[in-house]
């Protein structure tokens, strides 16, 4: 049985340039965002964190499917393509876990027997992809005026072999890492509303873990504030 690691977790940290906020403690990396880039769409987004970048593009609400429809809210689907090649089985969990976050904010009584479909793209895989995927889609869900009752994003968490938290871990670091966690959380209470593990890890981890990404969820939905503010102040 794993023996459980220190109570204390041990953060570390990162330098991060860029227009993201940093506070003190914040090992997040740089983020970048862009709305609205692409015409077909309702509404699109491009999220990047650090090396890793996500294209998401909203669809609706628009004509469902007889064979899809839901009486009294709407479909939701997600599709996540990789940068090469066809969807697997990875693609096809990812997808499920970001289509019941979505669930989870989305007013969808509000547009019954309609389809709201989340296209995700990925261009570059450098770690915490499935984090970046829930950031793009909520700013493209936000891009197309979907209604929701709060925003979310997603803070991936890595623990190494001595216990270190290591937050929005690279490709190399997510190798080495004994655990790899992600977290959906909420924009108005922090509510964890969708949880993602991989590997060996104690009840106490779990918690620091959460904790740690429920604290660097404020410095994303700053990001996605002041993103927004920067956009609409333009226009």
């Amino acid at each position: 049985m794993e023996e459980e690691m220190h109570t204390d977790a041990k953060i570390r940290a990162e330098t991060g340039t860029g227009s993201s906020p940093r506070g003190p403690g914040c090992s997040l990396r740089h983020f970048a965002c862009e709305q609205n880039l692409l015409s077909r769409p309702d509404g699109s987004a491009s999220f990047l964190q650090g090396d890793t970048s996500v294209l998401a593009g909203v669809y609706g609400p628009a004509e469902v499917k007889v064979s899809k429809e839901i009486f009294n809210k709407a479909t939701l689907e997600v599709i996540l393509r990789p940068k090469i090649g066809l969807p697997g089985v990875a693609e096809k969990s990812r997808e499920r876990l970001i289509r019941n976050t979505c669930e989870a904010v989305v007013l969808g009584t509000l547009h019954p027997r309609t389809s709201i479909t989340v296209v995700l793209q990925v261009v570059s895989d450098a770690g915490s992809l499935l984090a970046c995927c829930l950031n793009a889609a909520c700013m493209a869900l936000v891009d197309a005026g979907v209604p929701m009752r709060a925003l979310f994003c997603g803070v991936t968490c890595a623990l190494d072999s001595d216990g270190t938290l290591m937050l929005d871990p690279t490709s190399k670091q997510e190798k080495e890492a004994r655990a790899v966690l992600t977290f959906a959380l909420d924009s108005v209470e922090r509510k964890l509303l969708m949880s993602s593990t991989k590997g060996l890890y104690s009840d106490a981890e779990l918690q620091q873990c959460l904790a740690a990404a429920q604290a660097a969820s404020q410095h994303v939905f700053r990001f996605y504030r002041e993103s927004l503010q920067r956009r609409y102040s333009k226009s």
